[in-house]
């Protein structure tokens, strides 16, 4: 990669770090470029330059989120045990927002940004789901809300710092959660067309 490439690509990085944190503090109302480029070392010209417009930033904020998410699920090896592989996407859920939690607030805090559950991040979710019990698609997704409903409430409140105890303690409290709440979800027999939520309008 040449020279200016490259430090387009590093400032690039910066501004979404930078603009991570600004967001999940203040919400995307609280955004100025200005002060966004003044905290990474740059101009407003360099953040219009590579980004567009301050809304395109924002919506990039949101994709890096989820770039970084989609790497911590397909990190999670598909094995034999489908319930196992299942429980090792919620593990990799919560190592995600631990890893990234400006990412994590703006990815599932900002209204007006594309739903969440058309992103691929979902459908890995999904698919887990319907390997698992070999039931119908529109169930394995009404599955996988409930379970990434039950795994975002965990870390909301987590990042929130609503949980007690140090780190291992919060870490089997999620896992513990996962275990005895994950696999009543799933068996939770199915509710009437009209009370579904539906994800067909995402596919």
């Amino acid at each position: 990669m040449p020279p200016r490439r490259r430090h387009d690509a590093a400032l690039r990085r910066r501004l979404l770090e930078v603009g991570s944190e600004v967001i999940s503090r203040h919400g995307a109302d609280g955004l100025s470029l200005r002060t966004l480029a003044a905290e990474a070392g740059t101009t407003t010209a360099a953040v219009y330059t590579l980004f567009g417009s301050r809304r395109q930033l924002i919506e990039a904020v949101a994709a890096e989120g989820f770039e970084r998410f989609g790497k911590h699920l397909d990190a999670v090896a598909r094995t034999g045990d489908a319930a196992a592989d299942l429980f090792s996407l919620g593990l990799a859920y919560r190592a995600s927002a631990l890893a990234d939690p400006h990412f994590y607030r703006v990815m599932f805090g900002l209204p007006g940004l594309h739903p969440a559950a058309s992103e691929p991040t979902f459908v890995t979710l999904r698919e887990a789901v319907e390997r698992l019990t070999g039931g119908p698609r529109k169930q394995a997704e009404e599955d996988a809300y409930r379970l990434w409903s039950l795994a975002h409430g965990l870390m909301d409140l987590e990042l929130s710092g609503h949980l007690p105890g140090d780190e291992s303690v919060r870490s089997e409290r999620y896992a513990a959660t996962l275990q005895s709440i994950g696999p009543a979800i799933i068996a939770a027999p199915p509710e009437p067309n009209d009370a579904r939520s539906g994800f067909d309008h995402h596919r």
